[in-house]
């Protein structure tokens, strides 16, 4: 117990004297020991990535959660390191809210039948937007919180051991000018007994000695830090690269998110406006929207195979690719890569896998949007978002 308030009672000096020797620097009145020209960049250079890594991540979070409150739920399930629960998107609960509503206006109504269209699309945004969160955390949010929680820490804390042996070392310096100038007091003014005289000497020029080994050991203190922290804080760079790496897997969530959106939403037009014209057309059989159940089942099955939604709408009515290429040349024919798999929605259109190799071209006066693919014997309509053009 002696030893432990001994120990106490050391670390509270020390901690004085450095407060009085960094006081005494900001008043002026004492002398600092500056770092290496080269550390001092390091150091300003690393405060800018820590200070833009906190504000990147903040507005990121911030685009990708809206809400305060969820963002706070998050948290505090992050730091108790617990799961944090499903929730559900506002684009899906819209979609349930609109087949819910469906249901009671009557999903044979046009108006009912609209809102099931609609309302599956929403749930498939909201599918996307989900998917979306889930990658940019996996890809960028939690590189920048581990540097943040992990790496900027450490170099924190050897900075601010570094700065304790600049003290120590400043400190060291300032008592040996002042043995120093004991010492050299003494011997131009000694004392006129006869005993006095020559200890005053000894003893001022021992304090000399004493205060010349603690600057060394400071010294060789303070250049172990300096290094230790060199070191670390060069490792920014690597941290910046790694960082450059996240930055463009959450540039490509992004793009495959807005690609799929804007799929979704060309799709749905097409459905809207088939709506609008059968409930226009004057026949009977024409008279409200596509049947909600197959548009249902659809969305959450999807075709048996790749060409089967194309061969069963081929024999119902004729293909508009084959009309426009009689009438109009082919231009522009290149190979293409598909990025995502694609259901043909009626016969004028091909559907995909993801990863093969098709041909394409364009057919004057068609939607800048599309292309013609060409995949064997196989032909038609399939979305540019969908394709990476080969040279």
């Amino acid at each position: 117990m002696d030893f432990n308030v001994k120990k106490l009672a050391s670390g509270a000096g020390v901690f004085f004297t450095r407060a009085v020797q960094f006081t005494e620097e900001k008043l002026g009145q004492a002398e600092k020991t500056e770092l290496d020209p080269h550390l001092e960049n390091l150091i300003t250079r690393a405060d800018c990535t820590k200070n833009w890594t906190e504000k990147i991540l903040r507005q990121t979070e911030v685009l990708l959660q809206p809400n305060p409150s969820a963002r706070i739920e998050e948290f505090i399930y992050d730091k108790l390191d617990k799961k944090l629960p499903s929730r559900t998107t506002n684009p899906e609960l819209l979609g349930q809210y609109m087949l819910e509503a469906a249901n009671e206006f009557g999903p044979g109504t046009p108006y009912g039948s609209t809102l099931i269209t609609v309302g599956e699309y929403q749930k498939r945004l909201g599918g996307a937007e989900r998917e979306l969160l889930q990658t940019s955390a996996a890809a960028f949010l939690t590189p920048l919180r581990n540097f943040l929680e992990g790496d900027w820490k450490t170099i924190s804390k050897e900075r601010r051991l570094l700065e304790n042996r600049r003290l120590d070392l400043d400190i060291c310096k300032a008592r040996l000018k002042k043995a120093k100038q004991a010492e050299a007091k003494a011997a131009a003014a000694p004392d006129f007994q006869e005993t006095r005289p020559r200890n005053y000497v000894l003893s001022a020029s021992a304090s000399a000695v004493r205060a010349e080994h603690e600057l060394r050991v400071a010294q060789t203190e303070f250049d172990r830090q300096a290094e230790v922290t060199r070191l670390l804080l060069e490792g920014i760079s690597s941290t910046h690269l790694n960082h450059l790496r996240c930055l463009q897997d959450f540039a490509e969530a992004q793009a495959t998110y807005y690609a799929q959106c804007h799929h979704y939403m060309q799709d749905l037009q097409r459905e809207l406006n088939k709506c609008a014209n059968s409930v226009s057309t004057p026949h009977p059989a024409a008279a409200v929207c596509p049947d909600p159940d197959h548009l249902s089942s659809a969305f959450l099955s999807g075709p048996s195979s790749p060409g089967a939604t194309v061969s069963s709408l081929s024999s119902q009515r004729p293909s508009t690719v084959d009309m426009e290429q009689t009438q109009h040349p082919v231009t522009g024919s290149r190979k293409a890569k598909v990025l995502y798999d694609y259901d043909a929605h009626d016969a004028s259109e091909l559907s995909l896998l993801a990863d093969e190799l098709i041909t394409v071209y364009t057919v004057p006066g068609m939607d800048p949007d599309w292309l013609i693919g060409e995949r064997g014997n196989q032909k038609g309509k399939v979305p540019v978002t969908y394709l990476e053009l080969l040279s």
